[in-house]
């Protein structure tokens, strides 16, 4: 009898390496979502160097995040086929490569194509990887992990505003655009960090099976089962093959509410960020003022999204996280209305207080609530479709805020329309959550003890699946059990188990 070595899945260890892990997505976070935002600082000399207007300068941004959210899909093909840590490697000299090559541009659409396009597509191979891993090692403190790693966003943008501000005051845009390249060649380290997770390795004899699955189909089949049953269950086995892109997840209800809540969300969620060094400056406040209100906001982030991932793992809260995000949403749709009349430094420094707050709660949620839906098996692939279908919200939003001030000369129109598209989303996830899913699960009685500690069905989980997020770890376990039954029953039926 033959033996070979295998490796086999293990449960997330919530630790350990994982920690490091942690502070490698919170470094891709940071330059992924802060990078765009912070670009925004060298947008006046852009307009004055090219003769350019704000919507032209608003589509760097824009074009950089619509990469980022729109190669999503590619993203997980590429993760599927290759693994994580080889995806996030390119990614970063992509990234790097791009900011090098738009110091050397001479127009807009050069711009638009290496800070834009190249930069862009470097930063979305490391974004998805990064969630994809911290995902595959962290289960009962992932709320935790995820605010932590969310944090990355707002601790970058108030270091890279000001400091973008202190090199195109020293080494004007082109200088600044050439450091910043440097820099970025640190997602390249946080992809080496990125080790693929896998247990211990183990001797096992030739015959046996390798997927609890398989397990199932060597035990003796208990009372009542038939042929027709094993046939099916083995074809099942033969069947399963990991896909590199399963659109499957369109057919689950909360997922597709999900994505629609996030196209509404991104029409206006990045719109005052993106926007709002410019309206400072037109108001007559120094560069480096209007800088640091981008730091304000970073600042604040940096304690909400950690202290919302915290309350967001809570027993009484977790079964309950949609609604916790609708609110979020919410909270940050009413933060841009009412901050529309702010005509004073003083009034933006209290917006990007409460602006800091909304932000980053609906940062620390958003993949949280993801997860929650589909699980970690299908979570690259969603996450893939998701930032592809939000890439076109990203593509509208912002350069469509830059001509509204183009043509009318008034910023409380950002304002006010971004709050809109965000008090809609908030809306709509929890009207849709409530009608399509929680009543369904009131009329489905789910056995006791379903979901982790007893938990209550997950909001946006469908009726079939109620807790969609613990399958991998329920498989894990039901492959353990399956094992060492096997291994006793080899020590019963030694002669039948060599026949094999």
């Amino acid at each position: 009898m033959g033996f070979h070595d295998e490796r086999v899945l293990v449960k997330p260890p919530d630790g350990g390496w994982g920690w490091m892990v942690l502070l490698s997505c919170f470094v891709i976070t940071g330059f992924s979502y802060a990078f765009p935002k912070a670009v925004s600082v060298y947008f006046k000399e852009l307009m004055k160097d090219f003769q350019v207007g704000y919507s032209d300068t608003a589509w760097i941004s824009s074009i950089m995040l619509a990469m980022l959210y729109g190669t999503g899909p590619v993203s997980s093909i590429l993760v599927n086929k290759f693994g994580c840590r080889p995806v996030m490697l390119i990614g970063g000299l992509l990234a790097s490569a791009g900011m090098v090559l738009a110091s050397f541009t001479t127009n807009i659409l050069e711009l638009y194509l290496t800070a834009g396009v190249v930069t862009g597509l470097g930063l979305a191979l490391n974004f998805q990887p990064s969630l994809i891993m911290l995902g595959s090692y962290f289960d009962k403190r992932r709320p935790l992990a995820n605010g932590l790693a969310a944090a990355g966003s707002p601790v970058f943008l108030s270091a890279l505003s000001p400091l973008g501000q202190v090199l195109q005051d020293r080494f004007g845009w082109r200088g600044g655009f050439l450091i910043m390249g440097g820099l970025l060649l640190n997602c390249c380290t946080c992809g080496a960090i990125m080790r693929p997770l896998e247990s211990r390795r183990r001797v096992l004899a030739s015959g046996t099976s390798r997927d609890p699955r398989e397990l199932r189909e060597m035990l003796p089949m208990k009372e009542g089962g038939t042929a027709e049953e094993e046939r099916v269950g083995k074809n099942k086995v033969k069947k399963q093959k990991k896909k590199l892109l399963d659109f499957s997840v369109f057919r689950d209800r909360a997922f597709v509410i999900y994505t629609v809540t996030k196209f509404i969300t991104v029409l206006g969620l990045f719109v005052p960020t993106i926007l709002l060094v410019n309206y400072a400056k037109d108001m007559g406040v120094p560069d480096r003022e209007a800088a640091f209100l981008l730091s304000i906001i970073g600042f604040i982030d940096i304690f909400a999204r950690p202290t919302c991932g915290v309350i967001a793992g809570l027993k009484w809260v977790r079964p309950k996280v949609a609604y916790f995000f609708s609110f979020a949403l919410l909270f940050n749709g009413l933060t841009d209305v009412c901050s529309a009349k702010a005509s004073s430094y003083t009034g933006l420094v209290v917006f990007c207080m409460f602006f800091g707050v909304s932000y980053g709660m609906v940062g620390a949620l958003q993949f949280e609530v993801l997860m929650g839906i589909v699980g970690s098996q299908k979570f690259s692939s969603a996450l893939g479709l998701v930032l592809l279908i939000e890439a076109f919200a990203v593509l509208i939003g912002p350069p469509s805020a830059g001509r509204l001030v183009d043509a009318f000369k008034n910023y409380e129109l950002i304002f006010y329309m971004a709050g809109s598209e965000l008090i809609a989303a908030a809306v709509f996830l929890c009207v849709a959550s409530f009608c399509c899913i929680s009543r369904d699960q009131r009329t489905t009685d789910p056995p006791p003890g379903v979901g982790s500690d007893g938990e209550a069905p997950y909001p946006l989980g469908d009726s079939s699946n109620p807790h969609p997020a613990n399958s991998d770890a329920q498989m894990m376990d039901e492959g353990e059990v399956l094992q060492e039954e096997e291994m006793r029953l080899n020590l019963d039926h030694k002669v039948e188990r060599e026949s094999f």
